[in-house]
């Protein structure tokens, strides 16, 4: 526990609180919650199901068959990518209790987790918690925010078990090309490592790129799982609903690990999630251009406020470099203290994330450009 860094998003909700109390208009740019609400289609579908009697038991472990199919049919329809819902999809409460949970399944004491320079922090709080080692590959504008594990020294690469990309990125909005997949399943065989692609913002994306599954590149599927998450591409971020998919050892393993710790989803969540995959996907589409909209507000103001950021492809996310003289701790308080607005600093998620903040984009028009007006006025 000692080894454990507060959470921070946990830490963001504290500095929030503590300054409401003194009387201060926070704006949080902080955290990827959307703030537009769960589709109705959804919330409908919902409605009906916590009805049926049926969804009062005890949910199925790996999510009910009507769920996992509904999630290999989305896979289908999304990426062409066939999986079998019996043996390759596997229902999580969320993607981070799915990346929490990888870690017993797979992790020793002593082994190695490649972890992204900027990247989701359970990727590293996991592994501390059951005693396993991190490897962070670096990442930065010199390989375009891309992790380079073959950079790995060999005697890391020789207790490492398992290895996390995530595609658009968390923080730094980065995509990947498809050769960067192809090299990174290639890697995961000559090493032996699962290859973990969390794919949480798959459904967010700009200027007409859709962002693609790991699954579709040949060979995946022999090392691969993949993550996919409901929270940020239908609004469900409360609901805790997502799913994993791809290799059937290693689902197997993250199932086994599952059934002995949780009970499952709430079998009407899943029933609204089936509608949210299989439905009417115009939502999504809108959400995508909302938040292409305040990108490009923010863009267009980053450089009046001293910061500069590449504009990003993907995500919920602004990643900005902060000015000169500034680490990312310090800006980000003195944003916090002169201005009232919070940004997440960059090196919370790894030590590539030194000198830049995340600026979320899941904030109400009016109030995102008030915060950015706040800043460039006291800072």
């Amino acid at each position: 526990m000692n080894n454990l860094p507060p959470y921070l998003f946990a830490e963001i909700d504290r500095k929030k609180e503590e300054k409401q109390a003194q009387g201060v208009d926070v704006i949080s740019l902080g955290i990827g919650d959307p703030d537009r609400p769960t589709p109705q289609r959804i919330v409908d579908a919902m409605a009906k199901a916590i009805t049926d009697p049926k969804n009062h038991q005890y949910p199925a472990y790996a999510g009910s068959k009507p769920y996992r199919e509904a999630c290999a049919e989305w896979m289908r329809r999304r990426f062409g990518v066939i999986v079998d819902p019996a043996t390759e999809v596997l229902a999580l409460i969320g993607s981070k209790e799915g990346i929490a949970h990888l870690f017993p399944a797979f992790i020793n004491v002593g082994d190695y987790t490649l972890v992204p320079g900027v990247g989701y922090p359970v990727y590293t709080t996991g592994g501390v918690l059951i005693g396993g080692e991190t490897h962070y590959m670096h990442m930065g504008d010199d390989n375009d925010w891309l992790a380079d594990f073959e950079a790995t020294p060999a005697d890391v690469l020789a207790k490492a078990k398992m290895m996390f990309i995530s595609y658009p990125n968390n923080p730094s909005s980065a995509i990947a090309p498809v050769e960067y997949f192809d090299r990174a399943i290639a890697f995961a065989k000559e090493h032996d490592i699962l290859l973990v692609h969390d794919n949480a913002y798959s459904e967010i994306g700009f200027d007409g790129y859709r962002p693609p599954s790991i699954l579709e590149r040949p060979g995946a599927k022999d090392v691969a799982i993949e993550l996919f998450s409901c929270s940020k591409a239908y609004n469900m971020t409360g609901w805790r609903v997502a799913f994993a998919a791809g290799n059937a050892e290693a689902i197997k393993a993250l199932g086994t690990v599952k059934s002995n710790i949780d009970s499952g989803i709430f079998t009407a969540i899943q029933d609204a999630a089936i509608e949210a995959m299989l439905g009417d996907q115009s939502d999504v589409t809108e959400m995508s251009a909302l938040y292409q909209r305040r990108r490009d507000m923010v863009m267009d103001t980053l450089a009046s406020i001293g910061l500069s950021a590449r504009t990003p492809k993907g995500t919920i996310y602004v990643w900005a470099r902060v000015p000169e003289g500034y680490t990312s701790a310090q800006y980000a308080g003195d944003v916090l203290d002169k201005a009232g607005v919070i940004v997440a600093p960059g090196n919370a998620y790894g030590p590539d994330g030194e000198g830049y903040i995340r600026i979320s984009l899941a904030t109400p028009d009016d109030r995102l450009a008030e915060a950015l007006e706040r800043i460039k006025t006291h800072l």
